[in-house]
């Protein structure tokens, strides 16, 4: 592990869970990035969430799970994609809307396309209402977590779609974009998100039939 991150702060056991992180990653990527590059993803990740107390146990598997994702986006900008399209949905918190909306669109879809989520000013958890409505159809977002956009992630993306970030959202001349009016169900009772998340629902199923991704119902 880099000197650089032997900083004050990380435990022992954070220590060690970052370096099985990276043999982790290592053994995933291998033949596509280099150790250094894996090790910058993954500490840059853990950087992200750092400042969150309410994940801080939890920090390196974050950092893991991002890193792999960033990973995969980077890799898909340099030519290395799956040719599977990605949609990448953004909100200000990726705590509500994004979340839904890459719940239905994983469920919806399988292993046909892959869905991204982040926001802008990413929260500390998953807002309670909407993992409860979404429960409801079957759909257990439970285990995302709120996280940021990334350059690389945003240019792996062939469609866009934000949700009420405005101009925080990330711009790329070129890139297909879908704006979603929709309401923010923070602060929202589950039964007053249903609406909301059923108005989601019917958007990703017409997003999936635009991209031709075949549908299974998670129902």
């Amino acid at each position: 592990m880099p000197d650089t991150y032997k900083r004050h702060g990380l435990t022992i056991d954070q220590r060690l869970a970052l370096t099985t992180a990276a043999r982790r990653l290592g053994e995933e990527f291998t033949g596509t990035f280099g150790t250094e590059t894996i090790e910058r993803f993954l500490h840059t990740s853990y950087d992200q969430f750092a400042t969150s107390a309410a994940v801080a146990n939890f920090l390196p598997l974050l950092a893991e799970r991002f890193a792999r994702q960033r990973l995969h986006a980077l890799a898909q900008v340099e030519g290395h994609g799956d040719g599977r399209p990605i949609v990448l949905f953004l909100c200000v918190h990726n705590a509500g809307r994004s979340q839904m909306a890459l719940g239905f669109f994983a469920a919806l879809a399988g292993e046909h396309a892959v869905g991204w989520s982040g926001g802008s000013e990413f929260a500390t958890e998953i807002n309670p209402a909407a993992t409860a409505s979404m429960a409801e159809r079957g759909i257990d977002i439970s285990r995302e977590f709120p996280k940021p956009w990334t350059e690389e992630i945003v240019r792996a993306a062939d469609v866009v779609v934000t949700m009420g970030c405005g101009d925080a959202c990330p711009v790329y001349p070129g890139k297909r974009y879908l704006d979603w009016e929709l309401d923010d169900p923070a602060g929202l009772a589950a039964e007053d998100v249903r609406p909301i998340r059923d108005e989601i629902e019917r958007r990703v199923r017409g997003l999936l039939a635009e991209l031709d991704v075949p549908v299974t119902d998670h129902a």
